[in-house]
């Protein structure tokens, strides 16, 4: 992470005070029998407050170092996954959104199905992946999410955002596809998803909410290519997608480990994709 934006996070969180570990909160899946665990990062501000759902990849919510042994989340603090052990990148957004005054919410639909441990790299095709998949399950998570924020009270109405990383942002653009041009999400923001026949429901996303992508060009997993065809053939239909294309960046390139940050585009991209972001939401709330 650059100098410039620890000092930008550090002066945002003396700010809003000290961090606080995130919240287990628990809600069901819009599937209607699947009890979801999920992770809260509150401001200090009073609310109600803009909220965003943050949709993970297909790692899980869950740091690498720690993953593999995963058998139980939520409550059972002695599981080596839980509120504590989440990757480095959902802690980094999370407190990041919370310092900018949103309401930050980060549901696990890989643990309470027995998939905690999550995936590796170029499983695509593994069958045990099926459960969890991006067309059909975890769509129906985003909107339990959704419902489950709008019971809460203090999320301000209308302004429930949507951003997702990977898997998780496939996800995202299935959720605005299904929502289409009823009232839902407020807007989306995608990091490198994968945008192909198998990862969507449509080749054409057709929604009044806007999306804003964000791609590596140099992406080892994805392709940013297929992902842009998808923004173009889209905005021809009349969606509103903006894309940003980062030379030099990889797949993850905002996961702000040493080891990831040192691919050569990886930081410029995570510093402006955080400021990108922020901007389309402040801009989306108007």
């Amino acid at each position: 992470m650059s100098r410039i934006l620890i000092a930008l996070i550090a002066t945002w969180l003396s700010v809003a005070g000290a961090a606080a570990a995130p919240q287990i909160v628990y809600f069901g899946s819009a599937d209607g029998r699947t009890p979801l665990v999920g992770y809260l990062f509150e401001p200090i501000t009073p609310g109600p407050w803009p909220t965003i759902v943050m949709l993970h990849g297909r790692g899980g919510p869950y740091s690498s170092n720690d993953n593999a042994d995963c058998t139980f989340v939520g409550a059972n603090t002695a599981s080596p996954c839980n509120a504590g052990t989440l990757s480095k990148r959902h802690v980094m957004w999370g407190e990041y959104w919370s310092a900018r005054g949103y309401l930050a919410l980060l549901p696990d639909s890989f643990g309470p199905r027995g998939k905690a441990h999550g995936f590796g790299r170029f499983t695509h095709d593994d069958p045990d992946r099926a459960d969890v998949n991006e067309t059909a399950v975890r769509p129906l998570d985003a909107e339990g999410a959704l419902a489950y924020l709008r019971d809460r009270g203090d999320a301000v109405p209308g302004q429930i955002y949507l951003q997702g990383w990977s898997n998780g942002g496939s996800t995202a653009l299935n959720v605005m596809i299904r929502q289409g041009n009823q009232a839902g999400y407020r807007g989306a923001l995608v990091f490198y998803p994968g945008c192909g026949q198998t990862a969507l429901l449509e080749s054409i996303i057709s929604t009044t909410a806007p999306i804003a992508l964000f791609l590596g060009a140099d992406d080892e997993e994805v392709s940013p290519l297929i992902c842009q065809r998808l923004a173009d053939r889209s905005r021809q239909a009349g969606a509103r997608i903006d894309v940003t294309l980062y030379p030099g960046a990889t797949h993850d390139f905002d996961e702000p480990s040493s080891r990831r940050q040192s691919a050569p585009g990886n930081q410029a991209a995570m510093d402006d994709a955080l400021v990108k972001a922020a901007a389309a939401l402040d801009r989306w709330k108007k």
